[in-house]
């Protein structure tokens, strides 16, 4: 028996937000002002070799305004698609633990403290989580629900060094059992088609974090941008990126792979169209959505079923 998640084929973030809370809840993405080591020359100054100059936060808010401000802004945004008072605090660009302790509890307590931010979600490094940040998010978690967000995006050594992730799956272990102590959901990001990994190099990540203590998955395609390391690789040595229908194939054995208890927060993504080089198709994010669930639904794909 296969679970069932209304009319979708995977247990989404629409349906877990709607069974938890009543109600949708919109994200927004927000800058923190943050660095990375993999940019400030702790771990190397060109960051990872996907990652654009807006640090995977390209759709993110304007750093130069506070906190509140950037909540507010993010509400006006998305005003005409989500008429609720109900939100998700997305600190997406950069690494948003790495700062001093001082500065990180005034920006997430400015945020978290907002009455209409509902979770706290926080995208970081694995390797930027010490004792005075578990801390604080442990102090956060006790006013509002705290996500965070790590980037694995493969457990393949080799992939990991190609793409210069910068740390050792060991890593990622300890802080995904750390968080959990504090019973802090983990949402991890993985990305799909990297250069070099076959169907069943994407398929061992997925089993593999079905044995990690997780809450919630991203699935990435690749995207090739415009002004990154990987933008001058693919130039030089072109490798394999899917088409649309291959992608959906790709990624339906992924949600097969997937336990069923573990929410997807994202299928797919949409890098900045000024900076997508490819695979161009993607920069139709409702058409690609769209189609992916009616493949899903052709293909009688669910999470969690066994092929």
């Amino acid at each position: 028996m296969v679970k069932r998640w209304g009319d979708k084929r995977y247990y989404s973030l629409d349906h877990y937000l709607k069974n938890t809370y009543g109600e949708k809840l919109y994200k927004i993405s927000m800058d923190g002002g943050m660095t990375c080591p993999n940019r400030d020359g702790t771990l190397g100054r060109r960051g990872c070799v996907f990652c654009s100059a807006g640090g995977s936060g390209d759709f993110a808010s304007d750093r130069k305004l506070s906190i509140t401000e950037q909540i507010e802004q993010g509400k006006r945004q998305v005003a005409a698609k989500h008429p609720g008072t109900s939100y998700i605090a997305y600190f997406q660009a950069y690494t948003n633990t790495y700062a001093p302790i001082a500065y990180l509890r005034d920006m997430f307590m400015e945020a978290i403290r907002h009455p209409e931010v509902k979770i706290l979600s926080i995208a970081t490094r694995p390797d930027c989580l010490g004792e005075d940040v578990l801390k604080l998010l442990d102090e956060l978690n006790q006013i509002k629900p705290v996500w965070i967000e790590l980037g694995l995006q493969t457990i393949h050594p080799d992939t990991a060094r190609f793409i210069r992730r910068g740390y050792d799956l060991s890593v990622f272990e300890q802080a995904v059992s750390r968080l959990r102590l504090l019973n802090i959901d983990v949402i991890v990001h993985t990305i799909l088609c990297l250069p070099g990994e076959d169907m069943e190099m994407m398929l061992r990540t997925v089993r593999y974090l079905n044995c990690q203590n997780i809450q919630g998955m991203k699935f990435q395609l690749l995207h090739i941008l415009k002004n990154t390391d990987l933008a001058g690789y693919y130039e030089k040595h072109p490798f394999y990126l899917p088409s649309m229908e291959e992608y959906f194939g790709i990624l339906g054995q992924c949600l097969c792979a997937l336990s069923p208890d573990i929410v997807i927060h994202r299928l797919t993504g949409d890098g900045p169209k000024s900076l997508l080089i490819a695979p161009l198709w993607t920069g139709n994010k409702r058409q690609v959505l769209n189609q992916m669930q009616a493949y899903l639904k052709k293909q009688d794909i669910w999470q969690g079923k066994e092929l």
